[in-house]
């Protein structure tokens, strides 16, 4: 259906059947209306990627220096569960000293070494919702809520806090609201971490810009995509097609408030793309996929970062070249 002020109607022909469409998407049809009332399209258009914004002009000295800078590499992880009553809590660990540079061999200390900083795209608590883990730790399925799940991430975020900055989005499992955009939890729920100046709280989604190489970030923690999974068929469809298309569509959650629930906007819509960014970040993923957007001048990394309680995947971005690659924590023997 097309709707707009004046009404709506049912659009039919095979560029409809061939398009990739969900709820809310703004498209212009062009075709002609039929003798039994319907819009029969011959083509649809899309508002296409928005424009990309460009470093801000500095003077040659410090262009020289942001060319010649080395590697700038951004930690990605998503779907820490902790607290959850999967075998998860080892590989946390390895993640936490491989992050601090106190694990591995002296490859992997050099490597960790060049991650300027990690972000967290949401679920980083398993919800309480079946008692188990209450049982598992001697509590009364039916008492109140237990902080340990927030004490043991406090204590991993502090860990990590000591060496780099860290962005904490929210996620559907945290405890935060459920509609969208999600507020971004209070930095008292983790009191070793919140000691740091560069430990950051944000909102979900969030959109971050980071010096010197002036990189934008667009990141969220999977809740739009994944609603967006359930209307297209897949095959042929896939979650990457989908996040291209939120790209061209300029908006991260056309869904809602249809079938995602977000918070009423009256004189602005959040969820507008109005600015390609350099990286697409979206957590709360199955599995992990990466896609370089091309048009013209613009150009973004699209990245779906897994859930780590259950695949022990860590993504890595390169800030200067967008290059990605994936770390794997596993204890052998250690079933997740």
């Amino acid at each position: 259906m097309l709707e707009d002020e004046s009404g709506r109607i049912r659009l039919i022909g095979d560029a409809v059947k061939k398009a990739r469409l969900v709820t809310g998407v703004i498209i212009g049809a062009l075709g002609a209306e039929t003798a039994g009332g319907d819009f029969e399209v011959i083509d649809i258009c899309f508002p296409g990627l928005p424009p990309q914004p460009q470093p801000s002009s500095r003077d040659e000295d410090t262009k020289m220096d942001v060319d010649n800078a080395t590697d700038d590499w951004v930690a990605l992880v998503s779907g820490l569960n902790v607290g959850s009553t999967s075998s998860s809590d080892t590989m946390i660990q390895l993640l936490v000293e491989y992050l601090s540079g106190e694990g591995g061999g002296e490859a992997d200390q050099l490597s960790s070494s060049a991650i300027s900083r990690l972000i967290i795209a949401g679920n980083s608590i398993a919800p309480l919702d079946d008692g188990h883990l209450a049982r598992n730790m001697g509590i009364d399925p039916g008492s109140a809520f237990t902080p340990h799940p927030t004490h043991t991430l406090s204590g991993h975020l502090h860990d990590i806090a000591q060496v780099m900055p860290i962005h904490l989005l929210a996620g559907e499992t945290d405890p935060s609201g459920t509609i969208i955009p999600q507020q971004a939890l209070p930095r008292g729920m983790f009191a070793g971490a919140s000691s740091f100046a560069s430990f950051v709280c944000e909102t979900n989604p969030t959109y971050l810009r980071l010096d010197p190489l002036e990189r934008t970030l667009l990141i969220n923690s999977g809740q739009p995509l994944n609603d967006m999974f359930k209307y297209l068929p897949s095959p042929p469809h896939t979650r990457l097609d989908i996040l291209e298309s939120t790209l061209k569509w300029r908006h991260i959650a056309p869904t809602a408030p249809d079938t995602l629930w977000c918070h009423p906007y009256f004189a602005s819509d959040p969820f507008i793309i109005a600015q390609t960014p350099d990286l697409y970040i979206v957590g709360g993923q199955k599995k992990f996929g990466t896609r370089l957007v091309q048009d013209g001048n613009r150009k973004c990394r699209m990245i779906m970062v897994p859930d780590f309680s259950k695949t022990g995947t860590l993504v890595v971005a390169n800030l200067k070249t967008l290059e990605v690659r994936t770390i794997s924590f596993h204890v052998a023997g250690l079933a997740t």
